[in-house]
């Protein structure tokens, strides 16, 4: 079992980012005697699926509704699965425009090295 501060420090994120997971019902951690929040394993590796959805720009709501659906059961797993695939055409998305991104930045940075060489080959003549 895992205190709040210590899940917060594996996945590098803060507690009050756990509370407002907790609080926007997409994780339900035990609560030990004392009424402190306890994950286990189990939580870990959710938060780590949780947090690659959110560096891919997945809206809170729809990881709220993809938890919500999980909770409801196997019922749920073509509901589950079309938000996946749905989220993964966004992901592939993002890639084609970051690929398309990083060609126009090296296309730049290599004018502009062209011009610096240039540039200092002229004031060496």
């Amino acid at each position: 079992m895992y205190t709040i501060s210590e899940i917060a420090k594996l996945l590098g994120i803060t507690a009050h980012t756990l509370r407002y997971y907790e609080k926007e019902q997409i994780i339900a951690p035990i609560r030990n005697a004392n009424g402190e929040r306890a994950y286990d394993d189990s939580n870990l590796t959710w938060l780590r699926f949780v947090m690659r959805l959110k560096q891919t720009q997945m809206p809170i709501s729809q990881i709220r509704e993809y938890a919500q659906l999980y909770l409801e059961g196997e019922h749920t797993a073509q509901a589950r699965l079309n938000l996946l695939e749905d989220h993964r055409n966004s992901v592939q998305s993002q890639i084609k425009n970051l690929t398309a991104t990083e060609k126009v930045l090296e296309d730049k940075i290599a004018a502009y090295k062209n011009l610096i060489t240039e540039d200092k080959e002229l004031k060496t003549r």
